[in-house]
């Protein structure tokens, strides 16, 4: 019976408008908003990979093999499931254009297609034409279009001429837009795309060269993907054929926007859980200000769950208002920003309504808000109604009974729960989870801490009043302090979590990695290249150190008779084909970590030594057999021992390295990694282009370049995540100001009368403003720092250096923060009447 009568109670509460509950409306909708627009922008990128998925890929399907065509039996097969076929070989190569200085180059990725491409999606040039007569070409030079940028870094206009390997070709038209552009992934090289039959005396798809042919089909309505891939699986188990459809077309693209979002709406959670201690604190003002209603209600027979249900249900409802209000905001925005998202997407968005990041971002906010609320509302069944009047909110029992405590722990389990499920990602949500719930308790920690501080240091303000009067408000019994170090230290603590990262990673990308990263790759080297190859890098003293290998490609298709799937799931070894080597000696500067190199003059069944930290992954051990699939061709060799690899140098490294009698006969390539001076690489890529055309030199500085731009992005898309939990923070914090702006008041009447000056009260004000604000950035840069530490530690793998500068620049920026509300609010009490403030306290 107690419901009904709470409910009117309730509703009659209500009618006293939103006073009071203006920052936790704010904070509520504020942390929901973000989080449903991350989602609502990753759902539009979802829908629009799902809906023209075919068109990404180029086709209904795709077949994929490396570095050779489809054997008679397979292509067989494609063409009794499909109705119309287009074959596009994929590479890497150098773009020449000849200079009055000498020749110029650039990396390039190759598409190289035959008559039927593109079989779906329609390629925009410029001037416009069809791509067919673009690639016909003039006075017997075949045609070419490629990106705008690599035009411009080359300085070709349409109707120049460049070459490829040792075939010239005229660019017709720049490619504005390629339809199929998103199924290709991450590339090193803007974009060339020629003809197939062009390249027949290039001398760059020699044997051994490192290319990808791509088999687009074009299937029957009716056709069921799923068995058609399951019978190519099947079929083709063994001979490295890939299957690709239509409902994953860019499965690169779709992996990358998952991870970021879920690394983003974690990011949003922070906020959603400093918004919460907002919430709280709003919830207890609140109901402070409530004790002479709740005594009457008491004395008048409410007993205990009237109470509780009474504020449960009003805050509930606004809890429900605050939701509302950031499901729209959250769900607005990516519409209003649409043409400029879509602008820098390498794939079609479908910015409309999306339901399901809305109900993830309405679950999060009803979760967040029971957590925060439930305590401060649990507290007041404690409260004796004798002693209502007497502040008795503020002295109830910290903890509040056994079963909201219990409720209270289930609330936080569901919410990490949830947190996983919509992630997928359990180790990073936890890793978060863990840092908030820390941060949390070192910002109340080092709350009590500066009280106790600020009590002990009494000794050092006498004779200086101002400093006095601000560290006795600092260390009396308000809640000041914690509001202020919670609030804004755990916004405070995000951002700093954040530039230290992009701090480090940028300096990873600016400053480390080129002094120990090699100054080319070439790849492609022939056999009988090598002797001059070698004779020219060697012989110049600006080369420090040059490294070679063989190099073929390989798909890792089974694990000790297992797909390799099911035993590695989607580790990134097993998701295409990786590259491969053999050596007869164990290699310089390698360290076996488990098991013995293979004899010198071994000639028995393969054997294979594999990357010690990928094999843990895996859960390989010695003495496992694995099936790698070269050119169709299926090889079973026998893990030997595992070793050390560090791909982080940039410089030659492979997971799999065989003895030299398991690749005998196969055509292969070699790689070469050049360590020199800067002045040097110009003239060692000048010589060796003129010599072997078919050689693609990759500037390790501009793959750096390509990667620094692509973890920057991610690294400004996070900063804008921390920026809201930041002004979250900044919401919570002022709505702290505006509610100790009564205590304020009282204070400075009370100065006042005793002969205080203005300035000096406002002094007095502001320096314990900015004492508190400095005490929650110096611990934000603490627990942002150890964040920081966490994430590039065991998420990156790479090292983490504290960055001071980003530290004071928290710091200050907290103290300057805390400094201008609590002087925006100190204003009002500044001009109150003495003789009013204190009759009103009668």
């Amino acid at each position: 019976m107690s419901l009904p009568v709470a409910f009117r109670l309730a509703a009659r509460e209500l009618r006293g408008g939103l006073r009071g509950f203006r920052v936790f409306l704010a904070c509520l909708a504020l942390g929901v908003a973000a989080i449903a627009a991350v989602g609502s922008v990753r759902a539009a990128i979802q829908a629009g990979l799902s809906e023209q998925g075919a068109v990404i890929l180029g086709g209904d399907a795709e077949l994929r093999l490396t570095y050779r065509d489809a054997n008679p039996a397979e292509l067989a097969w494609m063409r009794d499931i499909s109705t119309d076929r287009s074959k596009v070989i994929e590479f890497r190569s150098m773009a020449v254009v000849a200079g009055p200085d000498g020749d110029e180059r650039a990396l390039t990725q190759v598409k190289a297609v035959d008559n039927a491409y593109p079989l779906l999606g329609t390629p925009e040039l410029d001037p416009a034409m069809p791509l067919a007569q673009a690639l016909d070409g003039r006075g017997g030079t075949p045609g070419a279009v490629m990106a705008p940028v690599l035009a411009a870094r080359l300085g070709l206009e349409p109707g120049d001429s460049f070459r490829l390997g040792t075939q010239a070709f005229t660019l017709s038209a720049l490619l504005t837009f390629e339809p199929d552009a998103g199924s290709a992934g991450f590339s090193l090289g803007p974009r060339t795309i020629v003809r197939a039959e062009a390249l027949e005396t290039s001398g760059l798809l020699a044997p051994g060269t490192l290319f990808e042919t791509n088999y687009r089909l074009i299937l029957p309505p009716a056709s069921d993907l799923d068995a058609l891939k399951q019978g190519a699986q099947q079929r083709f188990a063994d001979s490295g054929l890939r299957w690709r459809d239509a409902r994953n077309g860019a499965p690169g693209v779709a992996r990358f926007v998952d991870r970021l979002g879920a690394f983003l709406v974690l990011v949003g959670l922070s906020g959603l859980a400093v918004g919460g201690v907002g919430v709280s604190a709003a919830v207890r003002s609140y109901l402070s200000a409530k004790t002479g209603v709740i005594a009457t209600l008491r004395t008048l027979g409410a007993g205990r769950a009237v109470i509780f249900q009474t504020y449960f249900l009003q805050i509930g409802a606004l809890s429900l208002l605050g939701i509302a209000i950031g499901l729209v905001l959250g769900a607005s925005l990516p519409l209003l920003l649409a043409p400029i998202i879509s602008a820098s997407l390498p794939v079609p968005a479908d910015f409309s309504l999306h339901l399901s990041p809305l109900v993830e971002a309405a679950i999060y906010g009803m979760l967040t808000a029971l957590l925060f609320t439930l305590w401060p509302l649990a507290r007041t069944e404690d409260v004796r109604a004798a002693t209502l009047f007497r502040d008795a909110l503020g002295q109830a029992k910290l903890l509040p009974r056994p079963r909201y405590l219990l409720a209270t722990a289930l609330l936080l389990a569901v919410l990490l729960g949830t947190a996983v499920a919509f992630s997928g990602n359990a180790f990073l949500t936890l890793w978060t989870a863990a840092g908030i719930m820390g941060a949390l308790l070192v910002l109340a920690l080092a709350a009590q801490g500066v009280r106790h501080l600020a009590r002990a240091s009494g000794a050092l303000s006498r004779g200086r009043p101002v400093l006095r009067w601000a560290l006795s408000a600092i260390g009396g019994p308000g809640e000041a302090a914690a509001s202020v170090m919670i609030s804004l230290g755990l916004g405070l603590s995000v951002l700093a979590a954040v530039g230290q990262i992009d701090g480090n990673l940028r300096n990873a990308i600016d400053g480390e990695l080129p002094e120990v990263a090699p100054s080319y790759f070439f790849v492609d080297i022939q056999q009988d290249q090598m002797p001059g190859f070698l004779d020219r890098v060697e012989n110049d003293p600006a080369v420090s150190r040059v490294a070679t290998a063989p190099m073929l490609r390989g798909v890792l298709t089974r694990i000790n008779g297992q797909p390799a799937r099911d035993v590695a799931g989607n580790h990134w070894v097993v998701r295409g084909d990786r590259g491969l080597t053999y050596a007869q000696d164990l290699p310089d500067n390698t360290t076996l970590t488990a098991g013995e190199w293979w004899a010198p003059d071994y000639d028995g069944p393969p054997l294979v030594s594999f990357a010690a930290e990928e094999a843990e992954e895996i859960g390989l051990n010695l003495g496992d057999t694995i099936t790698v699939n070269v050119l169709g061709r299926d090889i079973d060799a026998t893990i030997a021992s595992f070793r050390e690899v560090d791909f982080s140098t940039m410089g030659i490294g492979f997971v799999m390295t065989l003895n030299p009698a398991a690749l005998q006969g196969a055509p292969h390539s070699f790689i070469s990694t050049v360590y020199a001076e800067e002045a040097a690489e110009a003239p060692i890529l000048r010589d060796l282009a003129q010599a072997y055309p078919n050689i693609t030199a990759i500037r390790v500085r501009d793959a750096i370049d390509q990667v620094g731009t692509l973890l920057i992005a991610i690294a400004n898309a996070t900063r804008w995540g921390a920026a809201a939990t930041l002004l979250t923070g900044l919401l919570v914090l002022i709505g702290a100001a505006a509610a100790g702006e009564r205590a304020r008041s009282f204070e400075a009447a009370l100065l006042k009368t005793l002969g205080a000056s203005r300035g000096r009260i406002l002094r007095s004000f502001a320096l314990r403003s900015a004492l508190l604000g400095a005490g929650a950035g110096i611990v934000a840069v603490i627990a942002g720092g150890l964040g920081a530490w966490g994430v590039l530690t065991f998420v990156m793998e790479t090292d983490f250096t504290f960055l001071p500068g980003n530290a004071l620049t928290i710091v200050i920026g907290g103290g300057a923060l805390t400094l201008v509300s609590g002087l925006v609010f100190a204003l009002r009490p500044m001009a109150a009447s003495p003789a009013r403030v204190l009759r009103s306290r009668e």
